[in-house]
């Protein structure tokens, strides 16, 4: 860890820049980034009313979907807000405080994105290639358990980050490259060696996103096993489906995240403003998504939201 050097106290204030390069598009690109979280709201918002209204939705399944909209309400409510007043507002500057407070949510809730993201399907693994015992084997009680695993996980090993950040000097421009506080953009900011501080943030991203998505894949591979078995062809087509738009919300997920990851390390030559842009998507789009894949596409949630429509409707 870095010395403190009380020579250089931590700033006031930090001045985000946005995406360099795209300063004169930021009032466009407020737009779907507007419209996307006012879907994942509504949509997450809707999936817990739903679930918490009907009993007969308190299944393994639906309370994995209720966790991962907390999830991705929190996740899209911590940055987007504050996105915006950037991009319409033009309002450049946050608190120090509030900066690393900001940096703490997005770090640790997308590390429990990617948790919920295995174990719905674990989940589902179970569901498809154990029908008869699925209640059995996930219980409530075991549900509970693996939900707070994954969230101690990801308060455990992103809570030293803003600790972290908090005994470094900051000497040189208080401007972060970024639309919100990265844990790297503001390391990057420090005026001493912090190479042990950047090599350990990158070892836990990478070591918890690769063991998540591996650990999923393998559930995804025996679901798909299972499914090509099955002696339906409808069954299987309508799981196949299922399994496919869960997968592809997965991949995005990943694939962004991975590649923020990994430009950090290798891509000293990516452009800033595509490294920005993509970083972005892995916190707006799969809250956009999840509500739509895991909720729309849901026959039961669907089918409870139209009948409670038609009976406000009515």
């Amino acid at each position: 860890m870095p010395p403190l050097n009380t020579s250089h106290p931590s700033p006031v204030t930090f001045s985000l820049m946005g995406i360099p390069g795209l300063e004169h598009l930021h009032v466009w690109i407020g737009i779907p980034f507007c419209s996307m979280y006012v879907v994942a709201v509504v949509g997450n918002m809707t999936i817990l009313a739903v679930v918490r209204a009907e009993r007969s939705l308190h299944e393994p399944m639906f309370l994995f979907l209720c966790m991962l909209s907390v999830t991705d309400l929190v996740l899209s409510t911590s940055t987007l807000p504050r996105m915006l007043c950037l991009f319409w507002l033009g309002a450049h500057d946050i608190a120090f405080d509030a900066c690393l407070t900001q940096m703490f949510f997005i770090h640790s809730f997308t590390t429990m994105e990617s948790g919920f993201f295995l174990t719905m399907a674990i989940d589902r693994y179970v569901a498809i290639c154990y029908p008869l015992r699925h209640n059995t084997i996930l219980t409530h009680t075991r549900i509970t358990i693996m939900g707070i695993i994954v969230v101690i996980r990801g308060v455990a090993f992103f809570s030293p980050h803003p600790i972290l950040l908090k005994q470094l000097p900051y000497c040189r421009t208080r401007t972060i490259a970024h639309t919100y506080c990265e844990f790297m953009a503001v390391l990057k900011l420090a005026c001493v060696d912090t190479g042990a501080t950047s090599h350990y943030s990158l070892s836990v991203a990478s070591i918890i996103g690769s063991c998540d998505a591996i650990l999923t894949a393998i559930s995804y591979v025996f679901i798909l096993r299972s499914v090509f078995r099955l002696p339906s062809r409808e069954a299987g087509c309508k799981a196949l489906g299922t399994c496919g738009s869960h997968v592809c919300v997965i991949l995005v997920f990943y694939s962004t995240t991975g590649f923020s990851i990994f430009t950090h390390r290798f891509g000293k030559n990516i452009p800033a403003h595509i490294h920005i842009f993509i970083a972005n998507m892995y916190l707006l789009v799969p809250p956009f998504l999840n509500p739509i894949v895991y909720g729309v596409r849901t026959k039961k949630i669907r089918e409870h939201v139209i009948k409670a429509l038609s009976v406000k409707v009515a």
